[in-house]
């Protein structure tokens, strides 16, 4: 949660990544060594020693009627009965709003009647009852951030400490609104004293948001330090959180985590896919699992996610390892974590809007060299062979998880095969396009009476146009393999769903399928002449805060409710309104020369806010300003994007965080 008194919301997600790579890459070796020093100090408590699992209620509740005491005991129930106990999720966390807006007489914190009618400790001792742990929430303020002011413990951190020791309190979290301007290390080192002199094991979370960089001072302080502000249920906020605490990996280990907030999975504003890589990624960043959603009303494939114990394995591996980034170009990210084991666990992470291949090697996540390695799937849940090469072909925003290990029992498993379509489908309605694939064995042994199948939605016609078995594919080798499409006539533009099979023998016999889920788009052709892209259809559209908005302001967070576009005081009455992070692309059939817009901050944010715009076409950046502010008029931006087929229309951060980046395509043209 964020400062009410100052306007800062959950919008503002923190530091740049650029700027925090380079003072993390600056600061580590000199951290390094003061940093370990501090974390075996924090360590000896025996507390953390794996990254924290459990629920917190805020993502799901905020303030509303129903977190409650019903609430709170339903969780610790589902807990037991849907297997999340067993899979370690441990800590039942109330959030904001569960006291009364004003002390006792006593200056004692008194739980709300109406959301607790049996108090704190009647919560915890049901909770402690089910083999689980409590947790509870309040500020290192004088009140706490939700806007009707309950009270914070800044001034009171030993009162407030006993009181929590007393009801059973097992974790803490303890945020950072209305501060009163002390010093960070003051307020949050003063509560560890105050948490240590109760004598009651207390897991300790500061929530300062990473504003004041706790991973360089607070090991010894407390168990977990928020690293960013706070997340919300959009893809555009997990991934600029991703990028935000991937960098910080050297300051993770047990007993001090970094922590990039809550669990969105099951809320409903990313896909299942998205949820799947939030959750791989948390994963493999060792962070906290804090489940918020509400699981009383949570689907099967949201439970499905939560409860992989291959994933949460990866996250709770007792060495403690947060992953690094191996590689990262174009949007295939791949992150490796070293295990306890000496295996790795390594993500390929897809951040782009298509499917795309992601590669790498036992060699480059540091594993030693051997004549073969075992691979495990860990949303498939199945073991492969390799002969060192990773790699898959990953769906837009997907992530591949997998753990790799150097061992001597890979001849046992099939191989691992990468099976793969070329580019991104695109086809127009009624008429024929020709998809290309590969098949390619990465295993040390052959796949043998390989078949390769396409399959689309009814009606559409899919034909092979080359061969599509072969009796063995050796290492390394290849089957290449190409489809024609037809959508028929009349199809609607828009996205339908496509399935690539391919089946195969281990030499043992063993029949393996593996499938990837593919996405191809209905298209319209461009028209002829100059339009205005708000008129066109977009292919896909992210925006960092809200939807895409067509001639109008980006606004807030609900779709339609922007404004006229404004930039620096001129009116426009077309135009895109997004804000940064964003990417909207558009379909352009390679019958396009020129897009044309005035580009700027609208006028909606006054003074703040700082983004850069960007053009690109089928891959390659056709055109960029550099760095805008809302001081600056509009820029006139025009790009050549001849014979692309795909142009995108790309806002980034200006180098201080995305608050307050609402940013506009005015007039924005395409000439074909």
């Amino acid at each position: 949660m964020r400062h009410p008194h100052t306007g800062t919301t959950r919008r503002r997600v923190v530091y740049a990544l650029t700027a925090l790579v380079l003072t993390t890459a600056a600061a580590a070796p000199a951290a390094a060594e003061a940093h370990e020093a501090s974390a075996s100090a924090a360590s000896a408590d025996g507390l953390a020693l794996t990254p924290p699992m459990g629920f917190n209620n805020w993502n799901s509740t905020h303030c509303r009627a129903d977190f409650d005491e019903a609430m709170v005991e339903g969780i610790a129930d589902l807990f037991v009965a849907k297997g999340l106990k067993d899979a370690g999720y441990q800590y039942v966390n109330l959030d904001d709003c569960w006291a009364l807006p004003k002390r006792d007489a006593d200056g004692k914190l008194v739980p709300d009647p109406a959301r607790f009618p049996h108090g704190i400790k009647a919560v915890a001792d049901y909770v402690h009852a089910k083999g689980l742990k409590l947790g509870i929430y309040t500020s290192a303020g004088t009140k706490t951030c939700n806007s009707a002011g309950f009270p914070g413990a800044l001034g009171h951190e030993y009162s407030d400490a006993r009181q929590f020791a007393d009801w059973g309190v097992d974790y803490l979290k303890y945020d950072n609104c209305n501060n009163q301007g002390v010093d960070a290390k003051q307020r949050y080192t003063t509560m560890r004293d105050a948490l240590r002199a109760t004598g009651r094991p207390i897991v300790y979370s500061i929530c300062e948001w990473g504003e004041n960089k706790p991973w360089q001072w607070a090991a010894d302080v407390g168990h977990l330090w928020r690293t960013t502000g706070d997340i919300s249920d959009s893809w555009s906020s997990m991934l600029s959180i991703v990028k935000q605490n991937l960098p910080l990996a050297p300051y993770a280990g047990p007993g001090h985590w970094n922590d990039p907030d809550m669990l969105e999975v099951g809320n409903g504003g990313m896909s299942d896919t998205e949820y799947r890589s939030h959750f791989s990624l948390w994963s493999v960043m060792a962070a906290p699992l804090l489940i918020g959603t509400d699981l009383r009303k949570a689907s099967p494939a949201a439970f499905d996610i939560l409860d992989n114990k291959d994933v949460i394995a990866v996250d709770q591996d007792p060495l403690g390892k947060q992953g690094t980034v191996v590689s990262s170009a174009g949007g295939r990210w791949v992150i490796a974590k070293e295990m306890k084991d000496g295996s790795r666990a390594v993500a390929l992470f897809n951040e782009s809007a298509t499917a795309q291949r992601i590669a790498t090697t036992a060699d480059a996540t540091g594993l030693p060299e051997a004549p073969a390695y075992t691979l495990r799937d860990l949303w498939q849940h199945r073991d492969y062979n390799t002969a060192g090469t990773i790699a898959a072909t990953v769906p837009a925003h997907g992530t591949v998880l997998v753990r790799v290990a150097a061992d001597t029992d890979w001849a046992g498993h099939p191989p691992a095969v990468d099976l793969g379509l070329d580019g991104s489908p695109l086809l127009e309605a009624g008429t024929p396009a020709t998809l290309a694939g590969t098949v390619t064995d990465l295993g040390r042994t052959p796949a043998r009476r390989v078949s390769v199948s396409l399959t689309g939605p009814d009606g559409w016609t899919v034909r092979p146009a080359l061969a599509t078995t072969a009796d063995a594919l050796p290492t390394g080798r290849s089957l290449r393999t190409s489809w024609r499409v037809t959508a028929p006539a009349g199809t609607p533009a828009g996205s339908y769903d496509l399935t690539l099979r391919a089946s195969y023998r281990s030499p043992s016999g063993e029949r393996v399928t593996g499938t990837l889920p593919l996405t191809a788009a209905v298209v319209q052709p461009p028209p002829s002449g100059t339009s205005y892209l708000s008129d066109l259809p977009w292919l896909s559209a992210v925006s960092g805060w809200g939807p895409a908005e067509r001639d109008s302001s980006n606004g807030e967070s609900g779709a339609g409710d922007g404004h006229p576009i404004s930039v620096g005081g001129s009116a426009y009455a077309k135009g895109l309104g997004v804000h940064a992070l964003s990417d909207i692309s558009f379909y352009t059939g390679e019958a396009c020369e020129k897009v044309t817009a005035d580009v700027g901050l609208d006028d909606e944010k006054g003074t703040h806010g700082t983004v850069a715009f960007e053009i690109w076409a089928d891959g390659k950046k056709a055109a960029s300003t550099d760095v805008l502010t809302n001081a600056m008029p509009a820029r006139p931006l025009t790009a050549d994007v001849t014979g692309a087929q795909v142009v995108r229309l790309v806002v980034t951060d200006g180098g201080d965080g995305i608050d307050s980046d609402q940013a506009d395509w005015a007039d924005a043209r395409l000439t074909c």
